[in-house]
C-alpha cells in the first residue's frame, strides 16, 4: 500500500511537469508560433518573386536592391547610430541608478522606484505622444547636422531604455555578498578600488545583459521613433513600415534578415564574452 501511494505522489509531482508530454507539446508549439514566422521571411527574402506568397526560385537580387537602396541604408545607419549610442548611455546611466537603488536608503525611496519603471509599464504610444510634446514644448531644433539630428531620437530612446538597464544591474547585485566589500576594505582597499576590483566584476554580467536589451530595444522601436523623428532621420523600423504600407516585398524581408542577423550577432558576442565572466566569477 505504501509502495503504491509513493508512486502515485511521485508521477504526480508537480515540479515535474516540463518532463510530461502535455508540456513537452505546449513547449514546442509555442516556439513553432514565436520563430515559424522569422523562418520564412528570411526563407522568402530569397524568393524569386515580387509577389511573396508563392515560392518562384532562388535568388539573391533583392538583397542587391536593398544595399543599393539608398534611403534604406541611410535609415540602417541612422538606426545602427541611435543604438549604439543609446546602449553606451542607458548602460551608463541604468548602472548607476542600479547601483543607487541596491546599495543607498533615502527618502521616497519607494517612490522614486516606481517613477522610474513608468517608462515600463507605460504604453509605448503614451510615451512616444509625451515626447512628442515635450520636444515640441522646448523647440528642440530640427535642423542640426549628422548625427546631432538624432538626439531627439536618442533621448527618447534613453528615456525608456535605461529603466530595463537598472532593473536587471540591481537584480544582479542583490545576490552580492556585502562581506566581499567589506574584506576589501579591511585589506586596505580603496572605495575605487572596492568597487574596481570586487563590486564590477560582480556586477558585469548584468551590465552586458543590459546592454544587450537596450541595443535590441533601441534597434526595433518602432512607436516611440515615429513620434519624435523628422522627415530627415528615418530610421530602419519607421522605414520599413513605409515600404510595408505598399506591399510586403523580398526586397523589405532582405532588410528585415539583415537586421535579425545583426542582433543574433551581437547577442553571441554579448553572450561569449559574458561566459568567461561569469565561469571564473563570484
Amino acid at each position: 500500500m505504501r509502495l503504491m501511494i509513493r508512486r502515485f505522489w511521485k508521477r504526480s509531482d508537480p515540479l515535474d511537469y516540463a518532463n510530461r508530454l502535455w508540456m513537452k507539446l505546449f513547449i514546442g508549439t509555442v516556439f513553432i508560433l514565436l520563430y515559424a514566422p522569422v523562418i520564412l521571411m528570411m526563407i522568402f527574402s530569397f524568393n524569386d518573386s515580387r509577389r511573396n506568397i508563392v515560392w518562384r526560385g532562388f535568388t539573391t537580387k533583392y538583397y542587391e536592391k536593398a544595399w543599393n537602396n539608398d534611403g534604406l541604408i541611410d535609415a540602417f545607419v541612422n538606426s545602427l547610430t541611435i543604438a549604439a549610442f543609446n546602449t553606451v548611455l542607458a548602460t551608463l546611466f541604468g548602472a548607476m541608478i542600479g547601483l543607487l537603488l541596491w546599495r543607498f536608503r533615502f527618502p521616497f525611496k519607494s517612490a522614486y522606484d516606481g517613477f522610474m519603471a513608468l517608462p515600463i509599464v507605460i504604453p509605448e504610444i503614451c510615451m512616444g505622444v509625451a515626447m512628442l510634446a515635450f520636444f515640441s514644448r522646448i523647440g528642440w531644433p530640427s535642423d542640426l547636422p549628422w548625427p546631432l539630428n538624432l538626439s531627439s531620437i536618442m533621448i527618447a530612446h534613453i528615456a525608456f531604455s535605461f529603466p530595463f538597464v537598472a532593473i536587471v544591474v540591481r537584480a544582479r547585485m542583490a545576490g552580492f555578498n556585502r562581506e566581499l566589500e567589506e574584506a576589501a576594505r579591511d585589506l586596505g582597499a580603496s572605495q575605487w578600488q572596492t568597487f574596481r576590483d570586487v563590486i564590477f566584476p560582480y556586477m558585469r554580467p548584468g551590465l552586458i545583459a543590459g546592454a544587450l536589451l537596450a541595443f535590441t530595444l533601441s534597434l526595433d522601436d518602432f512607436v516611440v521613433t515615429f513620434f519624435t523623428s523628422g522627415p530627415e532621420t528615418v530610421t530602419f523600423p519607421v522605414k520599413v513600415y513605409s515600404m510595408v504600407r505598399f506591399s510586403v516585398t523580398p526586397e523589405v524581408n532582405a532588410a528585415s534578415t539583415v537586421l535579425v542577423l545583426i542582433t543574433l550577432v551581437a547577442a553571441t558576442f554579448m553572450l561569449r564574452f559574458q561566459r568567461p565572466q561569469e565561469a571564473g566569477g563570484p
